[in-house]
């Protein structure tokens, strides 16, 4: 055993190895995709690893793994459980062999996020098991332990992590990493794996049966536990637990739920030896509504009384003032914190010389009164430069594109969705779309990679996770196969012929796809591609502002006029936007600057 400063994803990635795992799939996504990322550069990996292409095949390939007894995980962000809870929902009916944590991470305040939702929803509809550290060493402890519970209840296991234990860091005990001699092979059973009806209405039963035994396991295993102090309660789940802890007074009982199904009778005997009781969660009152059913009687507070927001992320500040509210006082005060004055807003921006910037642009004077769904990655920045009308959720872009075509909308419908997401879900909405007549033009802005989320490879990038070679999928093929007709490919750099093939693209009948393309201006530093710099003569800057305007963070203005930053990656779109000729590559050498 050793003590590490680990994050929190890399604590899961270690229990992970001592588990020991033996297939590992994932769709990247903040705040989880570390975790792959972890288990990539161990060296001397004996266990099979990829990221997928989303998340309902990564957690069925896992799945298919734990069939053959193999011990797998699968890793996304809550969002992405949407994507695979076709496969979860079912999972729980036929159960797994080996072990098959799906890990979950949630993002309460949704710091990169559309959404707040609740994992742990997922659980008690699917009827699954359900893992809720609040605190590194837990999530470690959790990931570990988890392929055992999977096993023993020949269930799959769902990990839920939030982003303050995924994406902080602490000390945290490690044991040693562990060997698996486990070889997959898998036992024919269709009344197990084939889920016609007939199966179905036979495996429903069987899930049923084995929650009493789920509910008394956890509480066994010591994730939920009580400690009896006083009249007064609280009961806490996640990372809240850890934030009451902080600040609980010595003379309050502390319940704390670290695992879902809850044991209700364990729970009601808690609950009924005190007076009053508070629950602190984030998000849903999924705790709250289990202590209510088993209150009888002893008043309880929590979300559904508004002593405790349903929205955003808690902090000990925030417990320490519920608590306050609830009549228990917190053992450290925490004044309110006034603004910082005048203090500059700093929006997320799209770098300097990112490829979508000049896409934007370009849209905005060729599609002047255009609509502009668009979809989830680094490009939904494009919102600030008045190119991006809806965002939902991945690949949605063309399907939503293609609605609004079909609304019976005159103007002109222009999506946007970037390579990985492309392939993620968006090629079933294009191939729709054709289908079905639709009138839009489809931009894909393929910057070679998975930027958002990390620069993870996706199948256009031609390399896999783990470095090897593979298959460079084309889009251009892929959109000619779903029976797109008129497919073009240009540089984002070069400003005429974008504007030039967009304006063809308006005139196209059906649906049309313009593949934009250039890698991320970050690939391309850690590549060594240099472009060279541009900058700005003063002497012929007219100071219209129409560089400015542009919105890369490397122009500015010093002494009225426009001026190029060190930030300058070389694309030259502001030489050729700018009407004085003012821009121009720069001439001075390295060394006399």
């Amino acid at each position: 055993m050793k003590t590490q400063y680990l994050l929190g994803n890399e604590a899961i990635a270690y229990g992970c190895l001592e588990a020991p795992v033996d297939f590992v799939t994932g769709y990247p996504g903040t705040p989880s995709s570390e975790v792959v990322e972890v288990l990539r550069d161990v060296p001397d990996r004996d266990y099979y690893l990829e990221w997928s292409v989303n998340e309902k095949v990564a957690l069925e390939n896992a799945l298919a793994a734990a069939w053959c007894g193999l011990r797998a995980i699968c890793t996304m962000k809550h969002v992405g459980l949407n994507v695979a809870a076709d496969a979860l929902m079912t999972s729980a009916y036929t159960g797994v062999t080996g072990g098959l944590v799906v890990m979950s991470a949630d993002d309460p305040f949704a710091h990169s996020s559309q959404n707040e939702q609740d994992s742990r929803c997922y659980a008690l509809f699917s009827r699954l098991p359900c893992l809720d550290p609040s605190t590194i060493q837990e999530a470690h402890d959790m990931a570990r332990d988890a392929f055992a519970l999977s096993e023993q209840f020949s269930l799959p296991v769902i990990l839920r992590p939030t982003t303050r234990v995924c994406h902080s860091k602490g000390d945290t005990v490690t044991g040693e990493r562990a060997r698996s001699t486990r070889k997959g092979e898998f036992h024919r059973d269709p009344r197990q794996y084939v889920v016609i009806p007939a199966h179905t209405r036979a495996l429903h039963p069987k899930l049923n049966e084995k929650q009493p035994a789920i509910r008394k396991a956890l509480v066994e295993r010591g994730y939920n536990t009580a400690v009896i102090r006083g009249p007064l309660a609280v009961v806490a789940s996640g990372i809240a637990a850890a934030y009451v802890q902080e600040v609980l007074p010595a003379d309050v009982s502390f319940i704390k739920i670290g695992a879902y199904p809850v044991d209700e009778e364990w729970l009601a005997a808690q609950v009924s030896r005190h007076e009053k009781v508070l629950v602190i969660e984030e998000l849903h009152p999924v705790v709250e509504e289990t202590v209510r059913q088993v209150a009888k009687g002893v008043p309880v507070s929590g979300k559904k009384d508004g002593v405790v927001p349903y929205e955003g992320e808690l902090s000990t500040a925030a417990v320490a003032a519920i608590m306050k509210s609830f009549g228990i006082t917190p053992t450290q005060a925490y004044p309110a914190v006034a603004p910082v004055a005048d203090l500059p807003q700093r929006p997320p921006i799209l770098c300097a010389g990112c490829m979508h910037r000049p896409v934007f642009y370009a849209m905005r004077r060729v599609f002047r009164d255009g609509i502009y769904p668009s979809d989830i990655g680094c490009y939904t920045l494009g919102l600030q430069l008045g190119a991006v009308d809806t965002t939902i959720c991945m690949g949605a872009a063309v399907t939503i594109g293609s609605g609004i075509s079909h609304a019976g909308e005159e103007r002109d419908v222009v999506a946007t969705i970037g390579d990985s997401t492309f392939f993620h879900s968006g090629i079933p909405g294009l191939l729709n779309a054709v289908y079905n007549g639709a009138r839009m033009v489809l931009v894909i802005l393929d910057n070679r990679i998975t930027a958002m989320t990390g620069h993870q490879p996706n199948p256009g990038t031609g390399v896999t996770v783990c470095g090897a070679a593979a298959p460079q999928v084309s889009i251009e093929t892929i959109c000619r196969a779903c029976g797109v007709s008129w497919v073009e490919t240009v540089d984002p750099y070069d400003l005429a012929s974008l504007m030039a093939t967009l304006r063809a693209a308006k005139e196209q009948p059906g649906v049309k796809v313009v593949i934009a393309r250039q890698p991320c201006v970050i690939t391309a530093r850690r590549a060594n591609l240099r472009r060279g710099r541009f900058e700005v003569d003063p002497g012929v800057c007219t100071a219209c502002g129409v560089c400015i305007g542009f919105g890369c963070p490397a122009i500015e203005k010093r002494d009225e006029k426009a001026f190029i930053t060190g930030l300058c990656s070389g694309c030259g779109v502001c030489a050729q936007i700018c009407p004085a000729g003012a821009i121009r590559k720069e001439t001075r050498t390295e060394g006399s600057r």
